[in-house]
């Protein structure tokens, strides 16, 4: 196993996937930037004409690929965009996501191992698994799908890479060459292409293939138009009548796959790869432990996770019983979804053992700092479906302090502050996931609310980060969805300084201290012309918010601020019962304080009373596990980036 990293600032960043996936793939190195460490990129240019969609049109024509077909598969893989010739995580490139993943190994690196506890209970010593080696050979197809459209072209690998018009034409080809394996004719009618749709996702199973390709022409049926990240306009004409024969999918050669086992909904392919529950000496067991949810006790939250690896590695961890594990895996190619670990049962993935008890994991195939390493639409939305139906089914609320990411998990404790991990990090689209989810992100208060909701334009917030690639030195310029904090109403003043990191601010892409992510709301404390503070770890917080093009909006919100006759309200990372609930053979856990309090007149957004609760499981023989309850509640607050939890008896409610 390697050491953990020594530089604050980018130890905290890696999941308990890091350092073990036997595929990499990372992005290409990015262009030196001269921008002011701590100031904004530069907007996008102005949309221009849009030679791109002239590009679909010529492809439609020389390929006889229907037009509307060829804009829904790129809108399903890239939203048109270009990433400037960067690959994905999976090596794919430009608008048609032509994969070729050998080439973006050449330039892949490898991941550390993070401090972090995955399990995140002190009753149990962490898992301590072996560092891998990557494993770089036996590629699947869909990863190389760029050098068949080069053979179909007669285009070098290089120009479909880097050419996005070019790339339009290579995927006309892969789709006609389908068309033509499926024994199709070729038609201007896009109901005749769903076969060679399906194909085209490189999946090797008929259920994968058809979710695919019914994900396209749900895209085709609404219709789509926006602005890539190259400012091309580009749209995609509505088609709500549209059925699709899915008559010719039996002739593709797909092997078939059950969902038996799963949990998941109809509208995703879903399959089971079961994480082992195994015995492997001195009394240690993983990769998980069992459970009774929701009977024992409720599902609170759904946890984001980004893989720092790719799929077939992924895979091999998470069948190790060393390892540790999660509840579903997301593919990023084609959207599809392994379940490793059952809702009932604790998987080991969040680092504070609090949140494990009442949450389930999902990994989604990606990189935290690889700005252009960039997830696809047909991910995004097979995670909104599986998000939407498991919030459905247990009744988990759809805002940021239940859909949590890895990075607003807190430490359990003092000591594991600093360890914490930050995936899925600043370029995870928190607003077009909850768009996703059909909970847009709006305005649900007047003008001068005492409450907002973090909600930057995703493409035009482009702070800098730096550390991507390197210490330091600049990541590349890229829309994201976090927002950076500074301790007073002008961008030359210091960054908020987070206590508990124990380090000086800085904006490392990994550096959590002084910034804020879509989606998250706090209590306003303050205006200043285009600026608006927020209460944030103990203090006032400064960001930027124009109203000509706002960074937050107004929202109503339920706070909470310290009971009348108390200066300061500790916060804590763990809502764990007071040492009277634990019952005879069962250990008391410490309820520790984090080091950070809440003020006298300070507010801070909640998301609801917990109780205090704590699910005693060390031993491989479930009968031994328990859940204790205790007297004590709290109040789930979003108090930093990340939430914590204040006693009840020490706070009001009140609404704002």
């Amino acid at each position: 196993m390697r050491p953990p990293p020594t530089d604050p600032a980018r130890a905290t960043g890696r999941t308990p996937l890091s350092g073990r996936a036997p595929i990499v793939l990372r992005a290409l190195a990015a262009a030196a930037l001269t921008l002011p460490l701590l100031g904004a990129a530069p907007a996008p240019a102005p949309p221009a004409a849009s030679g791109l969609q002239q590009a679909f049109a010529d492809a439609s024509a020389r390929y006889d690929v229907p037009q509307s077909v060829l804009l829904g598969v790129s809108y399903l893989q890239s939203r048109w965009d270009a990433h400037g010739g960067a690959p994905s995580v999976t090596g794919g490139y430009g608008p048609m996501h032509l994969t070729d993943a050998r080439t973006a190994l050449a330039a892949s690196g490898h991941h550390g191992e993070g401090m972090e506890d995955p399990r995140g209970d002190d009753a149990r010593p962490r898992p301590r698994p072996e560092t891998r080696a990557p494993r770089t050979t036996d590629l699947p197809d869909r990863l190389t799908t760029l050098t068949e459209a080069a053979r179909l072209t007669g285009l070098s690998p290089e120009r479909l890479r880097e050419d996005p018009a070019a790339n339009v034409a290579g995927g006309a080809a892969l789709l006609a060459e389908a068309q033509r394996r499926v024994g199709a004719p070729g038609s201007d009618n896009p109901a005749h292409w769903y076969a060679a749709v399906a194909l085209f996702s490189g999946a090797d199973d008929t259920a994968t293939a058809a979710a695919y390709a019914n994900d396209v022409f749900e895209v085709i049926r609404a219709g789509e138009a926006r602005v890539t990240d190259a400012g091309q306009r580009v749209a995609l004409a509505a088609r709500p009548g549209l059925v699709p024969d899915t008559s010719a999918l039996g002739r593709a050669g797909l092997r078939g796959t059950s969902a038996a086992g799963t949990e998941c909904p109809r509208t995703v392919s879903c399959e089971w790869i079961p994480a082992p529950y195994e015995e492997f000496g001195d009394g240690d067991y993983g990769n998980h432990d069992l459970g009774n949810r929701p009977a024992s006790q409720p599902i609170r939250y759904i946890v984001v996770h980004d893989t720092e690896g790719a799929w077939e590695g992924v895979l091999d961890m998470v069948q190790d019983p060393t390892y540790v594990s999660w509840q579903y895996s997301l593919r990023s190619t084609d959207g599809h979804i392994a379940q490793h670990v059952k809702a009932k049962d604790v998987a080991w993935h969040a680092g504070n053992w609090y949140v494990n008890a009442g949450s389930i994991g999902l990994e989604h195939e990606g990189f935290l700092a690889e700005p252009d390493a960039w997830y696809t639409e047909a991910m995004y939305r097979s995670s909104a479906r599986l998000v939407k139906y498991l919030a459905g089914k247990y009744r988990i609320p759809l805002d940021r302090q239940h859909i949590l990411g890895h990075d607003t998990v807190p430490g359990p404790t003092a000591a594991t502050v600093p360890g914490m991990h930050t995936d899925p990090g600043p370029y995870w689209d928190w607003r077009h996931y909850f768009d996703l989810l059909g909970r847009p992100l709006e305005a649900t208060a007047g003008r001068n609310s005492g409450v907002v909701t973090v909600r930057p334009d995703y493409a035009v917030n482009r702070p800098v980060f730096t550390g991507c690639a390197s210490a330091g030195e600049p990541c590349a310029t890229h829309g994201s969805s976090a927002v950076r904090l500074y301790s007073d109403h002008d961008e030359s003043s210091p960054l908020i300084r987070d206590v508990g990191l124990g380090s000086a601010p800085t904006t490392g892409v990994n550096d959590l201290s002084s910034r804020v992510s879509t989606g998250q709301q706090y209590a306003v404390a303050g205006r200043w012309g285009d600026w608006t503070a927020i209460w944030y770890l103990g203090q006032k917080a400064w960001f930027r918010n124009p109203a000509k093009q706002p960074t937050a909006v107004p929202a109503k919100a339920r706070v909470v601020t310290p009971r009348e006759g108390l200066e300061s309200v500790p916060v804590y990372g763990r809502a764990y019962p007071e040492k009277e609930a634990y019952p005879e053979g069962v250990p008391a856990q410490t309820v520790s304080p984090l080091p950070y309090t809440v003020l006298k007149g300070q507010k801070y957004v909640t998301g609801g009373k917990v109780p205090g609760e704590y699910y005693y499981a060390v031993a491989f023989d479930g009968a031994s596990h328990r859940v204790v309850r205790g007297e004590d509640q709290y109040y789930e607050i979003q108090f930093g980036h990340r939430v914590g939890f204040v006693r009840a008896a020490d706070v009001t409610v009140e609404s704002s």
